[in-house]
């Protein structure tokens, strides 16, 4: 009996070994290629959606956002053509918009254009709190502008791909303005990845000894709250120049 016993337990172990698979890699450009950047606007095609992709905008309506702060929608953005857009008007506190719901580990395809002099961006791993006036305090920025015609100097993590005031993109391979660019963002734990255009234009390892250098040692050393949480809202930035966004997706990745 005592025999049968641990021959049925290593039997059991065997039995749960054959059915357990270890965590999914996440290739960036396995993901990215995910996406298929010919079909409608603001539509999943049946592989997007086998592949576990979500719309968090689906042209029409402004279903799962919110102003920052607000429990409204800021009138600064608008819907036109099936395309989220701003006013000019930005930069002030609760014009940014988030998403409802809060996501830890994911995979965000987005679409932009800019405009000349356009400055925004997608801000992630938001905390939304009164005691903050923008996403910016909390959430770690991909940043979105036009260098070329930006009136100032910039630093070299100013500039677009740039994890802002952070790392500086290897890469600049985002289109002119007015036309259409391709982004994703990927958190995988504490692995994040951005691509513009099918190429990987900054990669880094949060809570890494060079990312906390980077951290305290630069324009985030008086905003005690930036990158400490690990799940938080995504943020479209309103900056004061005008911006395009469509074919925002999502897909949570374990």
């Amino acid at each position: 009996m005592k025999n049968f016993s641990k021959l049925c337990l290593s039997g059991l172990i065997i039995i749960l070994m054959l059915s357990w698979t270890p965590s999914e890699k996440h290739d960036p450009l396995t993901l990215y290629g995910q996406i298929n950047k010919t079909s409608a606007s603001n539509t999943l095609t049946a592989a997007e959606k086998r592949k576990g992709w979500n719309l968090l905008f689906d042209g029409n309506t402004t279903n799962g956002w919110h102003g920052y702060n607000l429990k409204g929608f800021p009138d600064c953005w608008i819907i036109e053509d099936g395309v989220f857009t701003t006013t000019t008007k930005g930069g002030a506190e609760s014009q940014d918009i988030i998403t409802n719901k809060k996501y830890r580990n994911f995979a965000l395809s987005v679409d932009f254009k800019l405009m000349k002099g356009t400055n925004s961006g997608i801000i992630f791993q938001i905390a939304e709190d009164a005691k903050y006036k923008f996403p910016y305090e909390t959430g770690p920025e991909f940043q979105l502008i036009d260098q070329a015609n930006w009136p100032d100097p910039l630093k070299d993590w100013q500039i677009c791909g740039a994890n802002y005031a952070m790392y500086a993109p290897k890469s600049l391979p985002a289109k002119p303005v007015g036309e259409w660019n391709h982004l994703m963002l990927i958190v995988d734990g504490n692995h994040v990845t951005q691509i513009i255009n099918g190429v990987v234009v900054v990669e880094y390892e949060k809570y890494s000894d060079e990312w906390k250098k980077l951290r305290d040692s630069g324009k985030w050393a008086t905003f005690p709250d930036y990158g400490k949480f690990d799940e938080g809202f995504i943020s479209l930035q309103n900056h004061g120049t005008q911006v395009w966004f469509r074919n925002i997706k999502l897909k949570e990745i374990n």
